[in-house]
């Protein structure tokens, strides 16, 4: 009977269980942590967004992997879980942002954005015929000239974070967010520190394996290039497979040209 009953609040997706717990909330949170991971990080000068958007095969176009999205100029936002449930909240949250500048003439604050959306994501987790968002999104951007950042998890709960970090991978991103923050960050250090924080995680990874941008008070929500990636892959000391067998081409090559140059001395 005991299990019986618990089956019954599990397939309730409005319904606490005795214990106090909505179930289809905490498996939209178990879809979220199953997905690749994406870590916010608050800068100096502005917030800085890193993601995991590894191709799962060699025939995936890498560019059709939308991990990190414009939702205005001065907004942008980083996704994990179900995407076609994150697309969904980012379609919102642009209308959202568009209205506010046809309706008051003015940017959507970040703090009002993410409230907006927690409030619709929570709704899911209240009336029936529907399910929770299985998607968690973080929310940066720049608000009165400062950046702010914030996170919503699919039971509409928003928090404003220094750095944090959505899917796979939680605890030890965010343990390594926590032990190498600090409020001077430049954003090329935050970009170093989003690449490192992947990599206490991840095994191996490439430049082209992740995505980045940034948000700033003067050029807005920018992409990061692939080669810029590449150079802060440098500064942290992540060189790839390719990187370590080039150099070591190119010292055995050093090798066969002095083998060659004590040959011509001997020919002498």
């Amino acid at each position: 009977m005991g299990n019986n009953d618990q089956q019954a609040y599990d397939r309730g997706t409005s319904l606490f269980s005795p214990d106090g717990r909505i179930y289809q909330v905490e498996y939209a949170r178990e879809a979220v942590s199953r997905g690749a991971p994406s870590v916010g990080i608050r800068t100096a000068d502005g917030v800085v967004f890193v993601a995991m958007s590894r191709a799962s095969s060699t025939l995936m176009e890498v560019e059709s992997i939308e991990k990190l999205h414009k939702l205005d100029d001065h907004l942008g936002t980083a996704s994990a879980g179900h995407v076609a449930d994150a697309r969904q909240l980012i379609d919102l949250a642009r209308r959202q942002s568009q209205g506010n500048r046809l309706r008051y003439g003015e940017p959507v604050g970040v703090e009002t954005l993410t409230k907006f959306l927690t409030d619709h994501i929570q709704e899911n987790t209240q009336r029936g015929g529907t399910r929770p968002y299985g998607a968690a999104l973080l929310i940066g951007g720049i608000e009165n000239g400062e950046p702010r950042l914030f996170a919503a998890d699919p039971s509409g709960t928003p928090n404003e974070w220094k750095a944090t970090v959505i899917g796979g991978g939680r605890q030890d991103i965010q343990g390594h967010l926590e032990e190498e923050w600090s409020d001077d960050l430049s954003l090329s250090a935050g970009i170093e520190l989003g690449l490192s924080a992947l990599a206490a995680h991840e095994d191996e990874f490439e430049p082209a394996d992740v995505a980045v941008a940034t948000i700033t008070e003067a050029d807005g929500y920018q992409t990061v290039p692939t080669d810029e990636v590449a150079s802060a892959f440098e500064s942290v000391g992540l060189a790839t497979e390719d990187d370590e067998s080039e150099a070591g081409d190119d010292e055995s090559s050093g090798d066969d040209g002095d083998a060659d140059e004590s040959d011509d001395a001997d020919d002498e």
